[in-house]
This record gives C-alpha cells, sequence and structure tokens, in this order.
C-alpha cells in the first residue's frame, strides 16, 4: 500500500532524513517509533508533500507520490493527524471534520461523517462546539476525526498520544483499535509504545533519519 524507499530529505539545509525505508500493507497498524528529533514528523510530511524529497521514492498503491501536489493526497484516500492537530479554533468540531470532506469529489460526507461518530461518539454530543473551547486531549480527537473523514485507504497520525491526558489517550487507544480488522492501513508514529503495545502489527525504528 505505502513503500518508502531510501528516502532523503533537507529542512533548512540540514539533512533530516538519511535513507529511511518502510512499508506498510493493506490493513496493517505499522508504528514509526523514534526520540524526538529522529525525523518522525519529517517522515509524515514528507508523505503528505509538505516537504520536497531531495533522493529516494515513495509511492502509495502502486502511484508516485513525489510527482503529487500536497492536495492530491486526500483525493487518494490519505488523511493526516498532525502533531499539532492544525485545527481552525473558531469552527466547530463538526466543521474541523468537515473540512476534507468539503473538498472531496468522490466521498458522501454523511455517511463519512456517520463513520467517524460511530468509531469517536464522544465527538457527536460535543459537535457543535467551537475547536477553541476544546482541552488539547479533545482536539486531538478532532484531528483524528478529520483524518478518518477523508482517510478510507490511509491514515497518517502524528504523535496521536503527545500531551494527553490519561483518560483520553484510553479514548484514543480505543478508537484506533476499532480501525483493526479493516482494509485501511495505518501508520502512527510515537516515542514509546505505551498507549499502542497491543495495536501494532510491527514497528520501524528510526534514529537519526535512517533505519535503526
Amino acid at each position: 500500500m505505502l513503500e518508502l524507499q531510501q528516502l532523503h530529505v533537507d529542512i533548512a539545509g540540514a539533512h533530516v532524513l538519511r535513507g529511511l525505508t518502510l512499508s506498510v500493507q493493506q490493513g496493517q497498524m505499522i508504528g514509526l517509533l523514534g526520540r524526538n528529533g529522529a525525523g518522525k514528523t519529517t517522515t509524515m510530511r514528507s508523505i503528505m508533500g509538505h516537504l520536497p524529497l531531495r533522493q529516494g521514492s515513495m509511492h502509495f498503491n502502486g502511484q508516485d507520490l513525489s510527482v503529487l501536489p500536497p492536495e492530491a493526497r486526500a483525493g487518494l484516500g490519505i488523511g493526516y493527524m498532525p502533531e499539532d492537530r492544525g485545527l481552525v479554533p473558531e469552527l466547530t468540531v463538526e466543521e474541523n471534520i468537515l473540512i476534507p470532506l468539503w473538498v472531496s469529489k468522490t466521498l458522501v460526507v454523511q455517511q463519512r461523517l456517520d463513520f467517524v461518530y460511530q468509531v469517536l461518539p464522544v465527538l457527536k454530543d460535543m459537535s457543535q462546539r467551537r475547536a477553541l473551547l476544546l482541552s488539547g486531549g479533545q482536539q486531538k480527537l478532532v484531528a483524528l476525526a478529520r483524518a478518518m473523514a477523508v482517510g478510507t485507504r490511509l491514515l497518517l497520525l502524528d504523535e496521536p498520544f503527545e500531551g494527553v491526558a490519561p483518560a483520553l489517550s484510553k479514548s484514543l487507544s480505543e478508537a484506533i483499535f476499532k480501525l483493526k480488522g479493516s482494509e485501511l492501513s495505518v501508520l502512527i508514529s510515537q516515542s514509546d509504545l505505551n498507549h499502542s503495545s497491543g495495536l501494532l502489527d510491527a514497528t520501524v525504528v528510526i534514529e537519526r533519519g535512517a533505519n535503526a
């Protein structure tokens, strides 16, 4: 489903990714594990087209991602949950979830929204609250929901448990666990396995931008 081969990526002149290779098969949950600064977020941003490749290749379902504009990822069925959540503060929970669906030409909005609320029913109760009124953990749930809304084939979850209170970490873990056994592929970046040891099918360890 997702194949990354020998990725090299520079940021502001610094060589951040140094030959990272990983693959995610259909229906797999793969963990990308590494310390802060190891290159996990850079990997996610590169897959999403936010950073150009210096060298290497990225293919999703056989298609070369490196030649596509960033906005094309959603149309391929890739959903992205950034570490910093990336919500629009003045919009409601539901509006934030709907943002990628508003520009989709293929997804049925109500079907995707129903799916999100089925997996994360707690968000239905707060659907009309503005994002700026939510706690950091609640915002993480909304960011996950937005990724799930458009990510019909692959989810990229960047540090989903970072800075989240234990109760909400449990809610996040339970929501992600509900996706196991489906055809959906998931790549989760984390600093440790505290919250996902029972979720993952395999792990890839990254150190200084390369496979450890």
